[in-house]
């Protein structure tokens, strides 16, 4: 995985890299010591995965996440105070390790990553069934609480990232899946499904009107009342997108 590590503390950039030696599938293509920094090298490398820090100059690690346009890169927060573990995992973080790092915690967290990354040699008729991309007259089961759904994906207008859920929008209904607002979007069709910003993925079936709005970002209003940003980053993807 492409790696960025991101810390204001030059010698513990330079220990979590000793540490991750030993990992040849994480391939560091930079550092960074504050947030405008990690952005610009976001945008440039377009890192798999940030190492980050909470507690920077400027910036904390989490407005930084709440800064990146488009598809954030996955996550593990380093940091030598608990007390933010709660709102790390609100940013589908996947995981939290605290300073000074141990050795075998990192290997349990890099482990599980391999795991996740891993792909089997033949894959079966359920693994193929869920890597299907899925277009609108797809049909998707959906569960909340005591209530269920099996509802057709093009009613769908609105998928919303809610930490570490997401929020349907059809209907009436707006049901909470555990799922995270990437890995959905990995299995989405991009010719009906477009990521808007970071919290937001939108139906472009579903679009009644679009506005110019601040910094070169677009305002879209969906059927039904909805209105969300795309962001400049985005508005840019969009116009290309749905031009002639």
């Amino acid at each position: 995985m492409r790696t960025l590590i991101v810390d204001d503390e030059r010698l513990a950039r330079n220990e979590l890299k000793r540490l991750l030696e030993p990992y040849t599938k994480i391939e560091i293509v930079g550092e960074a010591a504050n947030a405008e920094e990690a952005l610009k090298l976001i945008e440039e490398q377009q890192p798999e995965l940030l190492f980050l820090d909470i507690q920077m100059p400027g910036k904390n690690g989490f407005e930084l996440l709440s800064s990146i346009e488009g598809k954030s890169p996955e996550v593990i927060f380093t940091t030598a105070f608990d007390e933010y573990a709660i709102k790390a995992f609100e940013f589908n973080a996947l995981d939290y390790l605290l300073k000074p790092i141990d050795t075998e915690r990192l290997k349990e967290t890099i482990h599980r990553i391999e795991e996740n990354q891993a792909q089997p040699e033949a894959p079966t008729h359920a693994n193929e069934r869920a890597e299907k991309v899925l277009g609108e007259n797809d049909q998707v089961f959906v569960k909340d609480g005591e209530k269920c759904w099996f509802v057709k994906l093009g009613k769908i207008r609105l998928f919303e990232s809610m930490g570490n859920y997401v929020r349907l929008h059809f209907d009436d209904q707006k049901p909470l899946v555990l799922k995270s607002l990437n890995n959905l979007e990995e299995r989405l069709d991009p010719n009906t499904y477009f990521r808007a910003n970071r919290k937001h993925i939108i139906n472009l079936h579903w679009i009644e009107k679009i506005e110019p709005w601040f910094s070169g970002g677009l305002l879209v209003t969906l059927q039904g009342g909805d209105k969300i940003e795309i962001s400049r980053r985005q508005a840019i993807r969009f116009k290309e997108l749905m031009s002639l």
